[in-house]
């Protein structure tokens, strides 16, 4: 008999089936049986319970859920016991039973990559700073925090797709850690208190930090837009150059900010060239 397992965070009310539709049934999901479902079985004799709980698709069926902690029919457990398929029961009623395990399902069997980078709580959005080791994302991230900021996750990052959104946050090992060259790991939590510690954010802003050269064409006047694409996600992305003199923390706030502003549907630079295209319209030099 091979393995129960739940595959989907959509739930499913057996109710349909135990009535004779068992083609109903979607595989590797929790089913629910609620008041409903158990005062359909209570009204069925015995063998009737039997027949009708033995014409669903057993094999299809990750576990069964009761809820308002109903206490199940006798042949329920027998041929739960027989099919080597789990019965669990929970207090709470159908709808937020239902409620509560979609959105735990949703979290724990979302798609999930490891980043490497720095994930900062700022005005209310998750900033992922990306970037080549050693191009001093931690620093940055280490004076962010000295203005206010939080540290959600540095160096490795677990990036989920839940619904439409990106969420970050740490491994359980390095959370509330930050490596600093020439300091080594520091606990962000002993130096600077709870409030410098973010909880996992969805990831609305992506800024890669790159080497000022000469031969990288950078954005001057910010029509350009960038975008990074994980999963089938595109998050707005700025991108910074780095050289000597440059404050890459001062930067990465004002980009959050630009990023916030425009969400607002303020745009510097397009309001710039829509009065230089009405100053010479009006032929003024």
């Amino acid at each position: 008999m091979r393995d129960k397992q739940i595959a989907s965070s959509r739930i499913q009310k057996l109710g349909l089936a135990l009535a004779g539709f068992s083609h109903c049934i979607h595989a590797e999901r929790v089913q629910i049986v609620g008041q409903s479902e158990i005062l359909y079985l209570r009204q069925l004799d015995g063998l009737q319970r039997v027949k009708a709980l033995q014409n669903l698709d057993l094999d299809k069926i990750s576990c069964i859920l009761i809820t308002k902690n109903l206490e199940p029919p006798p042949e329920l457990k027998s041929v739960a016991e027989e099919k080597n398929l789990p019965v669990l029961r929970t207090v709470c009623v159908s709808s937020r039973t239902i409620n509560l395990v979609s959105n735990y399902l949703s979290e724990a069997l979302a798609p999930q990559i490891t980043q490497h980078g720095v994930l900062i709580g700022m005005y209310g959005i998750g900033v992922l700073v990306l970037g080549k080791s050693g191009i001093g994302k931690s620093e940055c991230a280490l004076d962010l925090i000295a203005r206010g900021h939080r540290l959600i996750s540095d160096d490795q990052i677990i990036l989920k797709k839940i619904g439409d959104r990106l969420i970050g946050s740490s491994p359980e090992l390095t959370r509330e850690h930050l490596e600093i060259r020439g300091l080594g790991i520091i606990n962000i939590r002993d130096l600077f208190g709870v409030s410098a510690i973010g909880k996992p954010k969805p990831v609305e802003l992506v800024i890669e930090v790159v080497k000022w050269a000469n031969n990288v064409e950078i954005e001057r006047l910010g029509f350009d837009r960038h975008e990074e694409e994980i999963f089938d996600l595109k998050i707005t992305k700025f991108v910074l150059p780095v050289s000597a003199g440059r404050n890459l923390s001062t930067l990465i706030e004002t980009a959050v900010r630009i990023h916030l502003l425009r969400d607002s549907g303020f745009d510097a630079a397009k309001n710039l060239i829509e009065k230089h295209s009405a100053m010479l319209v009006s032929g003024q030099s």
